[in-house]
């Protein structure tokens, strides 16, 4: 049985909190809190996975209006116990600090996760419920369907604080929330070799 290193016990009985974050050197990149437990991303990273968020990362940045910056892999402070950190966010930041090492919800205009087998179910279901509850107006969970890049687009119902699917985009993804975008999906990533 292999020990837990110190570092990664908890400060407190309850676990760990948003704040904690900041003070983890040790933590591996892409660590996230969920429900005051760290989660860490320890799987190799797939090629897909990767050139589907620069691809996106590109795109989004390309086409964003002034006041809206895109930011890759930062996490969000939605409260003291959750700060998940997606692949890809759009935000109403007026500035750039860099020392900036979290957004909160109200900064945010879409999130996007595209999803990997390691994370899928806390993609589908449990960060869909924390960043609508904390009013993030727009999710995107980008999937691998057979190569290609399926955008799930959701908004939020602002009196039920809840997703509502707004569509599932192949080969092409034109919408005009939360701003004008037009993308073509298939060519975000290479096409699969036989």
């Amino acid at each position: 049985m292999t020990a837990v290193p110190e570092w990664m016990r908890p400060p407190r009985p309850e676990g760990w909190y948003a704040d904690d974050l900041d003070q983890l050197p040790q933590a591996p990149r892409h660590t996230e809190l969920i429900d005051g437990a760290l989660v860490f991303m320890m799987s190799p990273q797939r090629a897909w996975h990767g050139r589907a968020v620069s691809a996106l990362l590109f795109a989004l940045m390309e086409q964003a209006p002034a006041g809206v910056e895109i930011e890759r892999e930062m996490t969000i402070w939605l409260d003291e116990r959750n700060r998940p950190e997606p692949d890809l966010l759009a935000t109403r930041a007026p500035y750039y600090d860099p020392d900036c090492t979290f957004y909160t919800p109200d900064q945010v205009l879409l999130v996007v996760e595209v999803v990997s087998p390691e994370s899928a179910h806390r993609d589908r279901t449990v960060k869909l419920r924390k960043y609508a509850e904390a009013g993030i107006p727009h999710y995107w969970r980008v999937e691998d369907e057979g190569g290609s890049p399926v955008v799930h687009a959701y908004e939020l119902d602002e009196p039920t604080r809840s997703y509502v699917a707004t569509g599932i985009h192949r080969h092409e993804l034109h919408t005009t929330t939360p701003f004008e975008l037009k993308l073509n999906l298939d060519g975000l990533v290479p096409g699969r070799k036989s």
